[in-house]
């Protein structure tokens, strides 16, 4: 396994007397998809927003392909190579698609047109409304407000922007939240053509169908911490639910334990086993009398 490209260290923030995150840890490597999860209030979003250069840290440290760096806004990070799809969406309501696509990057038209700053609008609709059809989303109007689209719209327009503009890596927070079926089977398309031409995707979610299909890797926060790293291909969904609410832990997650027996790839420990069970995470529903989490049930008289 490669050296990470993004990889936050012990990141501590604080707002007034909430701990949003405590020491929390993360990596992601070039051309692979990383689910971020937890459950609300977890720190999700804050150390998304930290690692893009919206918030800064109040301790902790953060490595570009092993060296540090501490990024003072978000067009640092974009400098970087590295976008965002916020939660909120982060567009201006009252400008177009594709003001909204080129902000800050605006394209001038050729020649001594271009020289005077004259924008070449045609050619930024154009581009656009390709990127957004190549999510399933067809503008009603490429000039009215973005205001006036529908959520799944402009959900659009926001993952178009920034997976367009992305070099290295690119954070998604919660984008098929407003989507339907067929835009959501196509942001996840687009999510693995990214992770094929070597950007790193973060993704984070609730939805574990999405986490499951698309994901290499899974890192769980809770209270603030990553509290489990898992090989999405070598862990179930009550397994990760059960992480997100504390049911199921690991005593490494940061992976520094040497990995022996009943570990997964990314490290995970066996739960301990009382007498008679195995010391394996049993697997839902085995038979009659297991409750969700795989654990038996004791039977009654005994």
């Amino acid at each position: 396994m490669g050296a990470p490209l993004i990889a936050a260290r012990g990141i501590v923030k604080s707002y007034g007397h909430v701990e949003a995150l405590r020491g929390a840890d993360f990596a992601v490597r070039p051309g692979e998809v990383v689910a971020l999860i937890g459950d609300n209030g977890a720190g999700k979003s804050t150390l998304a927003k930290i690692l893009s250069g919206v918030e800064r840290p109040d301790t902790g440290m953060i490595e570009i392909d092993g060296r540090p760096v501490a990024f003072g806004s978000v067009e640092e990070a974009r400098g970087a190579g590295v976008e965002t799809v916020y939660q909120d969406l982060a567009l201006c309501a009252e400008l177009s698609p594709s003001a909204n696509y080129f902000l800050g990057r605006e394209r001038l038209k050729p020649g001594l047109l271009g020289m005077l700053g004259v924008l070449d609008n045609a050619a930024m609709r154009r581009e656009t409304r390709e990127a957004c059809e190549r999510l399933g989303v067809r503008l009603k109007s490429e000039t009215a407000p973005v205001s006036t689209l529908s959520g799944g719209q402009r959900q659009g327009v926001a993952v178009a922007r920034a997976v367009g503009w992305a070099r290295r890596a690119v954070f998604m927070d919660e984008p098929t939240a407003a989507l339907g079926v067929v835009q959501t089977r196509r942001v996840l398309d687009l999510i693995r053509s990214v992770r094929d031409s070597g950007v790193a995707v973060v993704l984070i979610s609730h939805n574990m169908q999405d986490v499951m299909a698309v994901s290499d890797r899974v890192e769980v926060l809770r209270l603030g911490r990553r509290v489990a790293r898992f090989d999405t291909a070598r862990v179930s969904m009550e397994e990760l639910v059960g992480a997100m609410t504390g049911a199921l832990e690991q005593d490494d997650p940061d992976g520094r334990a040497e990995g022996g027996p009943g570990r997964d790839a990314a490290g995970a420990d066996e739960r301990a086993a009382g007498p008679g069970r195995d010391a394996a995470v049993d697997e839902a529903g085995d038979g009659p009398g297991r409750d969700a989490a795989g654990a038996d049930e004791q039977e009654d008289g005994r």
